[in-house]
């Protein structure tokens, strides 16, 4: 077990980089906009678009490092009726099924961004390749939740 949590401390910080770095970027660029509108009438070629694909970006790796951490949203009622003993008990087949989800999220993700990659126009490449946040957001929350099944519930 000690291989696999400094593989989710490794997760973890990567993700926290890039979810930092995507926010400081979006901060930056959409500050830019403005400027760039209200005092010299114009704007930043394609900046709206990119600052669309960095909220994906801070929302995906902000999800991952919210399920490694066990913070992540819960919609079953199961967490309030029953007792931490039975919710440790399903903490694993429950982290399974969320694994499952995300796998087959992330699969139609994978097949959305190739057929989007075979039909985009020439001069918006680029976009396709800023895309690739959603597969990757999924494998990534696929990642954080199969490294929670298999290590179990913190000791916390």
């Amino acid at each position: 077990m000690p291989m696999l949590n400094a593989l989710r401390d490794i997760l973890l910080r990567i993700e926290t980089w890039f979810a930092a770095g995507s926010l400081l970027l979006l901060l930056a660029l959409a500050l830019l906009q403005i400027v760039a509108r209200n005092l010299f009438d114009s704007g930043i070629a394609s900046a709206d678009t990119l600052t669309r694909y960095l909220v994906l970006y801070v929302t995906f790796f902000g999800a991952a490092i919210a399920v490694e951490r066990n913070r992540h949203i819960r919609i079953d009622a199961a967490t309030t009726l029953l007792s931490p003993r039975a919710l440790r008990r399903l903490y694993r087949p429950l982290r399974a099924i969320a694994t499952g989800i995300c796998a087959l999220l992330a699969y139609a993700a994978i097949r959305f961004w190739r057929d989007e990659w075979q039909y985009v126009a020439d001069h918006e490449r680029w976009q396709v390749y800023i895309g690739l946040v959603i597969p990757a957001g999924f494998v990534l929350l696929t990642i954080q939740f199969l490294l929670g099944t298999i290590a179990g519930p913190d000791d916390e």
